[in-house]
């Protein structure tokens, strides 16, 4: 019931393809709204998709996937966005496979994350994300005119170039004047190795290992759900009070018996009870684990974030936007470099791993 992967950075390595998708005047974005359904439809391509063969979760981790660049759009209605639906078709309307996406995300550049000064990651969703809808008791809440874009990495393994290529996306929203009103709840996202406009890859020495980050909670309120994403050797992700000791948070690997990583546990602590209260002022680590059995070290082998949903106690004092600050200048500079080189090494929009 929860969004998929609620907040991701990008970075970016070049690699070097066979071929490009569509350049960006090629392709076309069409936004209707459909109040009826409350939905929002967007529709985008044509894509040409060069045959890239098969490919393993790892190499596409570090870059080996057709990046897009950032398609801006409007959010069009007054209320709360809800969940999504994709999918992937032809010129003809035909249903193509949706592991054609190796992930997309949804960057909103009207307000920024909590953790860090970047643009907020919307949503995301990838090859394992199944189509995602929060309760109708909460929401993201939106306003019409918010500044929105989304950017793509095909990846096509189907042994064959495909032309005229087109992403289907539906966004489902509650309206402003829906009773009950929903409970406010905003992407929140914490990383052991985040550097905004570059990489939140890391090495993974042999055996196991920690690698943590601590960071002020800037405004009080409850993580209501949670998941995240490890790389394979991964054990778990887990969120720890510095002042205590005490873990509040914690994201198992599902691991297969050679230690590659199959998903990882989600938690949703606000669907039976009131969530996980974090406090401003409070003090918290991230901490990434990982057991390599390899006997050496992996380079650029992991990655560990929690991603969740997050009801603030009070949305005024969520950080606002500095355009003048340079990391949020790197965010979007990273941004604009999307599919301007011909591929990027990328954190995640794939959906075991987050909510």
């Amino acid at each position: 019931m929860l969004l998929a992967t609620l907040a991701l950075l990008t970075a970016l390595r070049p690699v070097t393809p066979p071929h490009a998708p569509a350049r960006a005047d090629d392709v076309t974005v069409a936004v209707t709204v459909d109040s009826a359904r409350r939905e929002i439809h967007i529709k985008a391509g044509p894509y040409f998709l060069p045959d890239m063969g098969q490919m393993d979760h790892h190499a596409m981790d570090l870059g080996a996937a057709h990046s897009t660049p950032v398609y801006r759009f409007q959010w069009p209605v007054e209320g709360w966005f809800r969940g999504f639906r994709t999918a992937v078709v032809s010129a003809d309307g035909r249903d193509l496979p949706k592991r054609l996406m190796h992930h997309m995300i949804v960057v909103n550049f009207s307000r920024r994350q909590a953790l860090y000064p970047a643009a907020e990651r919307l949503f995301g969703t990838g090859t394992e994300t199944d189509d995602a809808m929060l309760p109708a008791t909460i929401g993201v809440p939106m306003a019409p005119g918010m500044d929105l874009g989304f950017y793509i990495a095909w990846h096509n393994d189907t042994g064959a170039d495909l032309d005229g290529v087109y992403l289907e996306m539906t966004l489902v929203y509650s309206p402003k004047n829906q009773n009950p009103r929903p409970v406010d709840v905003l992407p929140f996202y914490m990383d052991v190795n985040l550097t905004i406009g570059g990489s939140n890859v890391y090495d993974v020495p042999p055996g196991r290992s920690e690698k943590a980050w601590e960071f002020t909670q800037p405004v009080g309120g409850r993580l209501l759900g949670y998941g995240g994403h490890l790389h394979d050797y991964g054990v778990q992700v887990r969120l720890e009070d510095v002042t205590t000791g005490k873990v509040i948070a914690r994201v198992n690997a599902e691991r297969e018996p050679d230690g590659k990583v199959s998903g990882v546990s989600r938690s949703l602590p606000g669907v039976r009870g009131s969530g996980v209260r974090l406090k401003a002022g409070q003090r918290y680590r991230v901490v990434g684990v990982y057991d390599n059995p390899t006997g050496g070290t992996l380079k650029n082998g992991a990655m560990a974030h929690i991603a969740a949903i997050f009801a603030p106690d009070r949305e005024a004092r969520w950080p606002g936007i500095d355009e003048s600050n340079p990391d949020y200048q790197r965010d979007l500079a990273s941004l604009e470099l999307l599919g301007v080189t011909e591929g990027e090494e990328h954190d995640h929009g794939g959906q075991d791993h987050n909510p």
